[in-house]
């Protein structure tokens, strides 16, 4: 398997550490069927979660009571729905483009690193590395380990996920119904630009068996079948 290069720069990252409960909570989430559809219901829920809105900021994502953005299908009801896709962003990048010979990549952007650099909880670094990010993901990695029992079935690197930057380590997990898929993801924010760093839930029916560890093509397929909206 192929090494991410981590001393490739990245203009700017953001970050909150993941931890094993906010894990636990995203797993959680599509077997709450008793909220389904009962907005008054969910209202209340996520009262007590703590979790908020902030559509000036976020548009379509909702700020758990950990302190990372949800988004899914529904982003305002995301209790109670299997067949739902789920991603929780602990961290946002803003990667260099190597391709862009001045290198300016989109200056203005730094406004919106700002937005996450600046949310409770959370930590900015600018410049920073791939390097950085993969220690992100690798922190995230335990959590999600702590809270399953078990560390991931396949590892690969690759860049199939993102819009433009460095390839960079995805970690795949199953439960008996859904994919956890750790790793980079494009933000498909405005400009789809910028990159997640996140955790991905979503319904095994894509492909429930997962490729062979050597086959690392079908292993991308299979990531980017369960992860791209």
């Amino acid at each position: 398997m192929p090494n991410p290069a981590p001393d490739l720069p990245v203009h700017a990252l953001a970050h909150r550490p993941l931890t094993p409960e906010a894990v636990a909570e995203l797993l959680a989430l599509p077997a709450t069927t008793e909220l389904r559809g009962d907005e008054d219901a969910t209202d209340a829920e996520l009262a007590r979660r703590g979790w908020t809105t902030d559509d000036a900021v976020f548009d379509g994502y909702m700020r758990t009571g950990h302190g990372h953005m949800h988004c899914c299908d529904n982003p305002y009801e995301p209790f109670g729905d299997p067949e739902g896709l789920h991603l929780l962003a602990f961290g946002e990048l803003y990667p260099v483009d190597p391709e862009d010979e001045d290198m300016t990549n989109g200056p203005w952007l730094y406004g919106q690193m700002e937005d996450w650099a600046t949310q409770p909880g959370w930590t900015g670094l600018r410049p920073a590395t791939v390097g950085d990010c993969e220690a992100v993901l690798a922190q995230a990695a335990q959590a999600v380990t702590e809270q399953l029992g078990a560390g991931p079935e396949r590892t690969v690197v690759c860049d199939a996920t993102v819009v433009t930057g460095s390839a960079m380590t995805h970690r795949i997990w199953r439960t008996a119904t859904h994919a956890l898929v750790l790793g980079p993801h494009a933000d498909n924010g405005p400009y789809g630009y910028l990159t997640h760093l996140q955790l991905s839930l979503t319904p095994l029916d894509c492909g429930p068996e997962l490729p062979p560890a050597e086959d690392e093509k079908a292993l991308t397929r299979w990531i980017t079948a369960h992860v791209d909206w």
